[in-house]
């Protein structure tokens, strides 16, 4: 007997309203014919009846169904196969090219949109405290609007490129120029136009496992295949690049070294080394994603891999989005100005011309003597919440979970030790209005959660895990 797939990215009454259609096409379910019950259909497919009054409204919505006050839903007495409809939108959205989220995101963004007072350990955004509002406010105040200031420039505002080049020179080891840096939206438009214009439908790539990237759709959507870069307690193992390499052809590698996200570790520099020199050896460009390498909380700060790159063969990401302000949407390629003519070109006919307003507010804020002095404070918050994160763990959930502790970031990776159903786990946390990210969207087996920690304010932290480690021992009863 059919049953809707609780795994699937459609959501359950759209199942249950597509398999219902299929069978008045097929006549199952003449026109005029009664249909069972809500309370029936949800007694047989395992779900709320709150889910079949969904699937009723949708078929009501294409003219399928109708419902007369004191008695059953029909099927349409003017309804035929032939009959002019309404196009299904929802099988358009549900079935283009670009996937939809994974449902696990999907269910979390949704609660969190809709009950602000969810302890959210799933955002990877700055909470209120740490974001540096203040110095931001005072900076747009200063900043002057010009409408042909920069806004056709499709590799960015210059003084911005500017400022970025002389900052990752001096703070990041990086030997750049405002000619090889493209800006963007984001690590994920980065990531987007790389996979879009630099790599071919049916091409392999390597991807760290876990890793943030294994939950875009963006990928698969561009039909590549994707290899696991295998990991250990110390990261990327560089020795696997060779198999990956003889047996699937891979055509680039994907890594995020300094404080991985999920998992939060930092790749050794002999191990960036051997990854780099392997990789050189192959002809493999690197797409390195690093957001967090400022975080450091001993202040000694991981190299990228690209400072170490005399050849070029590694396309460097950045993002002011996670370490400032979320909401101005700043990111960066460096590359070859090849690379960056062709990845120009294609975010200007996307949106043609990014808003030049963001990236005057960044430009001034990375040249400002606030920048620096925030990331001290930044940096000196975080560790304050991953040490309140890691004692509240130790006490209301030792023997639950398994972890080690960052170096810096924002992430926490803990490994369940009972056996649980990461959707139950999760549907038990949301219950208590606590938010996680199950390890499994990031391509981990099941039995894993990312607790990212920027985004809880400081006093709830313990609240929310006491509710998590409440949730956890409900799923295991």
């Amino acid at each position: 007997m059919w049953k809707p797939d609780r795994d699937s990215a459609i959501p359950l009454y759209r199942q249950i309203a597509d398999h219902l259609h299929q069978m008045v096409i097929h006549g199952e379910y003449p026109p005029g014919s009664p249909l069972p019950s809500e309370r029936k259909l949800a007694e047989q497919f395992e779900v709320n009846r709150s889910t079949v009054v969904l699937a009723y409204a949708e078929l009501r919505s294409l003219g399928l169904v109708e419902s007369r006050p004191g008695s059953k839903t029909q099927v349409s007495s003017s309804w035929s196969p032939a009959a002019n409809r309404t196009p299904e939108w929802h099988r358009y959205a549900e079935n283009g090219g670009f996937l939809p989220n994974l449902p696990f995101l999907r269910r979390i963004r949704d609660a969190l949109a809709q009950d602000a007072s969810i302890i959210d350990f799933a955002s990877g955004k700055l909470s209120t405290d740490l974001s540096p509002i203040r110095e931001i406010n005072d900076i747009m105040h200063s900043c002057t609007y010009h409408p042909d200031n920069g806004s056709d420039v499709s590799q960015g505002f210059p003084p911005l490129r500017e400022a970025l080049a002389t900052f990752l020179e001096h703070n990041r080891g990086i030997q750049t120029s405002a000619s090889s840096i493209l800006i963007t939206s984001g690590s994920q438009q980065s990531l987007y136009l790389i996979s879009q214009c630099l790599l071919s439908h049916g091409d392999a790539i390597a991807v760290e496992t876990p890793s943030f990237t294994r939950s875009l759709s963006m990928f698969q959507s561009a039909g590549l295949r994707i290899h696991p870069l295998p990991m250990d307690e110390q990261g990327v193992r560089p020795e696997s690049i060779r198999e990956l390499y003889s047996r699937h052809r891979i055509k680039m590698l994907f890594v995020n070294p300094n404080f991985q996200n999920p998992t939060g570790t930092l790749l050794q520099a002999d191990r960036k080394k051997q990854l780099l020199d392997t990789a050189s050896e192959l002809g493999l460009p690197i797409v390195e994603d690093d957001p967090l390498s400022l975080t450091a909380y001993s202040n000694d700060y991981p190299l990228p891999i690209r400072a170490e790159d005399a050849s070029s063969n590694t396309l460097y990401i950045g993002s002011f989005s996670k370490i400032a302000a979320s909401g101005l949407r700043i990111g960066w390629i460096v590359a070859p100005k090849s690379v960056i003519s062709r990845l120009a070109d294609a975010r200007r006919q996307m949106d043609m011309g990014f808003s030049v307003i963001p990236q005057q507010i960044a430009a001034a804020f990375i040249k400002s003597p606030l920048f620096l002095p925030h990331m001290e404070r930044l940096r000196s918050q975080l560790q304050q919440k991953l040490d309140l994160l890691v004692t509240a763990l130790r006490h209301h959930m030792d023997g639950l979970v398994q972890f080690s502790v960052p170096q810096g970031g924002m992430h926490l990776w803990c490994r369940v030790v009972p056996k649980v159903h990461d959707g139950r786990l999760l549907d038990e946390a949301l219950k208590r209005s606590v938010a996680f990210v199950p390890g499994s969207v990031y391509g981990a087996e099941p039995g894993y959660m990312r607790l990212t920690y920027a985004r809880p304010q400081t006093e709830e932290i313990e609240e929310g895990i006491k509710k998590l480690a409440e949730a956890l021992r409900a799923t295991t009863e």
